[in-house]
């Protein structure tokens, strides 16, 4: 069973959808035993980096996601789920995140051409950077769809794969059992289901 992470900020709906599209048994909830007992993770996200910090806090559930993940459980960041699990962020400040990932979260104002339009929003094709279980089902030039303002910065140790917006821009990482996708399967059409089915099928694998 997958449990998607609720607490109070996220694409649940569209999510939980998805997962049933490839007949994959997920639920949203935000009861710590369900998590626990889950054999993998989502954590999504939509909205400002400390928000979503804070929420994650009172929720009780910030513990819970680190310590899961440490015990080598599957977990998958999603758009900001995703920029959460670094180590912080300098989006209206500085905040601490889960630091399951070596690497900050950064403007792409400070690295695309100035004309570009922020929030990226948009179909980009994926580069691929170092070999990763979730692109099982896909190849190289698959279109995926963003929407986001910032990106994860000096993660080399985790970068799987890429995405051209005037500037490289980190679309994909992953170390052992944590992965991260800065787009939205769940808005990327087949592709973005042959991403999730292939998180699916991953066995637990500790970093």
């Amino acid at each position: 069973m997958i449990a998607i992470v609720d607490y109070g900020v996220g694409n649940l709906f569209s999510l939980r959808c998805s997962f049933s599209a490839i007949q994959a048994d997920a639920v949203v909830t935000s009861d710590e035993e369900t998590i626990r007992k889950a054999d993998k993770l989502v954590l999504p996200g939509v909205g400002a980096f400390s928000a979503a910090v804070q929420k994650l806090k009172e929720s009780g559930l910030w513990s819970v996601v680190i310590e899961e993940a440490k015990k080598g459980k599957p977990l998958l960041g999603i758009c900001l789920g995703m920029q959460m699990l670094f180590e912080r962020s300098f989006e209206d400040g500085v905040f601490e995140g889960l630091a399951l990932l070596k690497g900050e979260v950064r403007p792409i104002a400070d690295v695309i051409p100035k004309d570009y339009k922020i929030p990226h929003i948009g179909w980009n094709a994926l580069r691929f950077e170092k070999a990763s279980p979730l692109f099982k089902y896909i190849k190289e030039g698959d279109y995926v769809y963003f929407v986001h303002s910032f990106y994860a910065a000096h993660c080399e140790d985790s970068l799987t794969a890429s995405a051209e917006y005037g500037a490289p821009l980190t679309a994909c990482v992953q170390k052992g059992n944590v992965f991260g996708c800065q787009f939205h399967p769940e808005k990327s059409g087949e592709v973005g289901l042959k991403i999730l089915r292939a998180f699916v099928e991953l066995g637990g694998k500790k970093a």
